[in-house]
């Protein structure tokens, strides 16, 4: 079967492979995407339902890229930040940050589409019909491989649609519980539930009937989003923390999942990921080609991505982490850093802008 020559060929067709292909849709190079999307297989499993937050930052590279009109996203004005059972609490608001909104979140589908939708059919092909030859072979594929380190946290993610009585306007909630944090992120009109329990507790959540789901839910989070009175579909997902270590390799890159998988509490993954599809973008296009399979190019990448990416591992680690041990130390910690941001306006100013903007909002 003879191979298709071309300068980047970008394994994984999910929303940060699509967003690569896009940014350098005009950039000269002969630049091909494979993989399966929303347009080529119409059933993403569980993770078609997953609630996303994006952060105002993944806002501008959608709109670069002429995908943010065809979405439906909701704002998220006000974060709400407190732990179960101990003191501490922070409220962080869109006027900190001096923007439109701190966030939006959108179903995972919905921006998967559209991004597919955009690369349209010139770009994609099949690499088992048509295997590809390139300068540049970038993986995207949403796994970080066989050389990752993992850490597992022995904690499974519940997702699920909720319904309140009391409408969200534009709030986020994170409430931190003794076995995991817990996410109510606004969503057309409803809740996206985004739910950390250890495996066996979650196993046994998912058994529930939606009834007593519903009541297990509002038992946890309380009554500060009103009363829960409908469920949607469920799913159950492990967290792993997974990432490549340390290292370059001529004529290939690695980005978004499959540079490194984080656990979901803050909302860093896509957001993580779009940003690395950008600045490669953006290396890709000053390069020669043929300075795009060397060496030097892949530790340039990797170098120019890394205070972001160990910065972001660090931050959401260190939240799953510090936030699911029960003793009163922990809690104590919790609490003075959760009033700290309170207190503090700049603390609190400064912290949402480096979880919206990356190393740039510093």
């Amino acid at each position: 079967m003879r191979e298709r020559e071309v300068d980047v060929a970008i394994r994984g067709a999910g929303p940060v492979g699509c967003a690569l292909a896009l940014a350098l849709r005009d950039s000269g190079l002969v630049v091909r995407l494979s993989g399966r999307t929303p347009r080529t297989d119409q059933s993403l499993g569980p993770a078609a339902l997953r609630p996303l937050a994006l952060s105002y930052a993944s806002r501008l590279i959608l709109e670069r890229l002429g995908a943010w009109k065809g979405l439906s996203p909701t704002p998220i004005e006000t974060i709400h930040v407190s732990q179960a059972g101990s003191f501490g609490r922070t409220r962080i608001t869109d006027k900190n940050v001096e923007l439109p909104a701190l966030g939006y979140v959108v179903r995972y589908e919905e921006i998967a589409r559209q991004l597919a939708v955009l690369v349209g059919d010139d770009l994609l092909v099949d690499e088992a019909d048509s295997p590809l030859r390139a300068r540049l072979v970038v993986h995207a594929e949403g796994t970080p491989g066989d050389q990752a380190i993992s850490k597992e946290y022995g904690h499974t993610a519940l997702v699920a649609s909720i319904e309140s009585d009391r409408p969200s306007h534009g709030t986020a909630w994170e409430r931190f519980t003794a076995e995991g944090p817990m996410a109510l992120l606004p969503l057309e009109g409803h809740y996206g539930l985004v739910w950390s329990r250890t495996t066996a507790t979650a196993t046994a959540l998912m058994g529930l009937g939606d009834g007593q789901f519903l009541a297990a839910v509002q038992n946890a989070f309380g009554h500060r989003a009103g009363s829960f009175r409908a469920l949607g579909p469920r799913s159950a997902t492990p967290l792993v923390l997974r990432y490549r270590p340390p290292g370059a390799v001529a004529g290939e890159v690695h980005v978004g999942n499959a540079a490194q998988s984080l656990h979901p509490v803050a909302g860093q993954g896509l957001n993580l990921g779009l940003r690395d599809a950008w600045d490669l973008a953006g290396l890709v296009r000053t390069a020669s080609c043929d300075a795009l399979g060397s060496l030097a190019f892949a530790r340039e990448f990797a170098q120019m991505r890394r205070v972001d990416a160990k910065a972001t591992i660090l931050a959401t680690d260190l939240m799953a982490t510090l936030y699911v041990r029960p003793d009163p130390l922990a809690a104590a910690l919790r609490g003075a850093a959760l009033a700290a941001l309170d207190l503090f306006p700049p603390a609190r100013r400064q912290f949402a802008r480096r979880m919206i903007f990356g190393p740039s909002a510093w």
